[in-house]
């Protein structure tokens, strides 16, 4: 399930900058083919991977297993309202309903399996509760559009901050924290610490950019504050602790490193934004880029191979990573240097994201088909 959640994130990302790049859809059209059909799906079919670890709990059952189809069936529906309009309103709908339902599913799931747990269990589980939950309002606002038609700009800017910085920030930075000390191959002692202290700032920080997008523009600038604060915090530790694997050319923990250095940058443009001096396609095409795609490049460079062949760690595991993360940060800083680049009005390099996003999907194939 999970090398195919990977597979269909990187096409739908592709499929999106091809796109946007060709002029033939709009960018919200865009926003929703990478965002709905790819990230969505990918990020809960990542948490039954990880919340059983973080509970330290037992196997998934199949019905969770499968729950991620309903995600991509969700999105696939939203990011066809943006490309069929003359089905707009059923379809988004129909996609945010389901989507909805789902996530209240994976909610109720990830709480009984904190409460299961053997032991306390890993604070990364509440980032992880609280991104499903962002998840579930931004749903209930697009849900609230077509009932609230004067409401419209509003609910959709609520929407739009609430599912990138609300649910993805919130699921990444709760995964980063603990992610690239793997890569790393050493343990970060302040990681489970960061996690405690620091998800209720950066919750309320990605509420009030939300909110303050919506109604108030003042309380997204406060926003931002809180939320910049948490992530330069942890970009700290990382140079202090992890130094040399950040300044590697290869591996996947330079790309993570730099999808957090993408986010820091972004959170300046999401405020400008938020204030209307930055165009919201601009922001969401340099979210796109500058943040997820090395994000999502680095995590499945780390995992695609314990994925691929789960259990004890061979030679194969490593040459498997060493492949996918050859050249990983010059990949890595083409895409945030492209992404704040499209953030700040100029799109013009999206074709070196596309190409360096091939060159990646190119090496994950060569993998998967050698896995054997």
């Amino acid at each position: 399930m999970l090398p195919f959640l990977a597979a269909a994130a990187l096409a739908a990302f592709a499929a999106a900058l091809a796109l946007a790049l060709s002029g033939a859809i709009s960018p919200a059209a865009a926003a929703h083919v990478a965002f709905a059909a790819g990230v969505m799906p990918l990020i809960f079919g990542a948490m039954t991977y990880f919340v059983p670890v973080l509970t330290r709990s037992g196997a998934v059952a199949p019905a969770m297993r499968r729950l991620p189809l309903v995600f991509l069936a969700a999105g696939l529906l939203a990011a066809g309202a943006f490309l069929w309009p003359v089905w707009f309103n059923p379809l988004v709908h129909a996609g945010a309903g389901l989507a909805l339902l789902a996530a209240l599913v994976m909610a109720v799931w990830i709480a009984r399996r904190g409460r299961a747990a053997l032991g306390a269990p890993h604070p990364g589980l509440r980032w992880y509760l609280a991104a499903v939950l962002c998840l579930a309002l931004a749903l209930m606002a697009a849900l609230m559009v077509l009932a609230l038609p004067v409401q419209r700009a509003a609910l959709r800017l609520f929407h739009l901050h609430l599912n990138t910085l609300g649910f993805i920030g919130l699921t990444a930075l709760g995964t980063l924290a603990v992610l690239l000390p793997t890569t790393a191959g050493r343990p970060d002692p302040e990681a489970a610490r960061w996690l405690r202290r620091m998800l209720l700032p950066v919750l309320i920080g990605a509420l009030l950019i939300a909110a303050g997008a919506a109604t108030w523009k003042p309380a997204a600038y406060l926003g931002a504050l809180l939320l910049f604060a948490p992530v330069a915090l942890l970009g700290k530790t990382w140079l202090t602790r992890f130094r040399h694997e950040i300044l590697h050319p290869h591996g996947a923990a330079p790309t993570l490193a730099l999808a957090l250095t993408g986010l820091l940058g972004l959170l300046i443009a999401g405020a400008l934004h938020a204030g209307l001096h930055i165009g919201g396609g601009d922001a969401i095409l340099g979210f796109a880029l500058a943040f997820l795609l090395p994000l999502i490049t680095g995590a499945v460079s780390q995992l695609l191979p314990l994925w691929l062949k789960p259990g004890a760690q061979t030679d194969w595991h490593r040459a498997a990573r060493a492949r996918l993360g050859r050249f990983a940060a010059l990949q890595g800083l083409v895409f945030v240097a492209v992404g704040w680049l499209a953030a700040l009005g100029w799109p013009h390099g999206i074709w070196l994201a596309l190409a360096g996003l091939a060159a990646f999907v190119a090496r994950a194939l060569s993998i998967c088909l050698l896995k054997n």
